[in-house]
């Protein structure tokens, strides 16, 4: 197009200096609702279930009923169950982390 002055993206000038890294991008992805993280939350639950020691199948059992309701359930025990599945994902090591970093997504939410 000619005569198009209108450049929409990054635009990069460096003149001299030492140590350049390069550009940081601060993009925010939208934020999940904390219906969408609850639902994260049951679906890596029930994922981990089959993984996990049989004791630490029964705290899973216990927890995704409630968290199941999503936002309607009674906030203190929505609360109970996401701490107890962040105990069993913390214990089990790597294959439990995708768990745990949902697990406080959605308590992140929650204190808001």
């Amino acid at each position: 197009m000619t005569g198009d002055n209108n450049y929409y993206g990054d635009a990069v000038h460096i003149n001299g200096g030492r140590g350049h890294t390069g550009i940081v991008h601060h993009h925010h992805a939208p934020r999940a609702t904390l219906e969408e993280t609850l639902r994260a939350v049951v679906e890596l639950a029930r994922a981990l279930r089959g993984e996990v020691p049989e004791e630490d199948r029964a705290s899973i059992d216990d927890a995704l009923p409630v968290l199941a309701d999503g936002p309607s359930a009674e906030p203190a025990a929505r609360r109970r169950s996401l701490m107890a599945l962040a105990a069993v994902a913390a214990t089990v090591g790597a294959i439990g982390q995708p768990l745990l970093d949902s697990v406080r997504a959605a308590l992140e939410l929650i204190a808001r």
